[in-house]
């Protein structure tokens, strides 16, 4: 359809006066501007979230609601289901109501391949109860449901194994980290850029776990982009 509106625009430009066609270009160049990503130096990132006090009153489950029609609500699938078939690396057969047989995805926490969907949960990166902690209690319960189910961003969700998101639980990284070592530079980029991306804060003990991780993690870069 965009290849089709941007012919479309192409054959109207023709169309015009010579003398109309500078400011029809600087519009069209204006509709057209993408986000630029921020990329940042994990030791930067971490710097530049902001510390506060963690506040857990009146926060339930309930308030992000999930998982809802996500990107595209015509493909029958919802979110948790559009994530597995994104980050699938055998991807599945998809029946009606998008029920998943066969496929194939590997937890980057742990490192465990897993051949059934339903043994897989969607991890918030950030989870919903740290989320609230830091910011998310004072937003709408729009923009708690867009967090919620944000895949505008691969960090935002990942597809683990129910082992190792129930460990976690609502565990921020001072308490809690993949038990693969290997994953921990990944796991800690990710963690600062949803945190960065959705504007929320850190309290005094995870910023001072992220800032040691960040030490011994000098070559991982941060990619975000800020929500919309």
């Amino acid at each position: 359809m965009i290849t089709n509106l941007l012919r479309g625009a192409a054959a109207f430009c023709l169309a015009l006066p010579p003398l109309t066609l500078p400011s029809l270009t600087a519009a069209a160049a204006a509709a057209v501007v993408v986000p630029v990503p921020e990329v940042l130096p994990l030791e930067d990132a971490v710097g530049k979230l902001p510390v506060a006090e963690e506040d857990r009153t009146g926060y339930t489950r309930t308030s992000f609601r999930h998982w809802n029609t996500g990107l595209d609500a015509a493909d029958g699938c919802n979110t948790r289901n559009e994530v597995l078939l994104t980050e699938a690396v055998q991807e599945p057969a998809v029946a009606a109501g998008c029920k998943l047989t066969g496929g194939r995805w590997v937890s980057y926490y742990d490192n465990v391949k897993v051949d059934e969907a339903g043994k897989l949960d969607i991890d918030h990166m950030v989870p919903l109860a740290e989320a609230w902690d830091s910011g998310a209690s004072t937003w709408t319960s729009t923009r708690r449901e867009a967090y919620a189910n944000d895949q505008g961003a691969a960090a935002s969700l990942v597809a683990v194994t129910a082992r190792t998101n129930r460990s976690k639980a609502d565990q921020d990284p001072a308490t809690w980290m993949p038990p693969l070592p290997d994953a921990h530079c990944r796991y800690i980029g990710e963690w600062t850029a949803t945190k960065l991306r959705w504007d929320l804060a850190v309290d005094q003990t995870e910023a001072e776990a992220l800032k040691v991780y960040a030490e011994a993690c000098e070559t991982t870069i941060v990619h975000y982009n800020p929500a919309p």
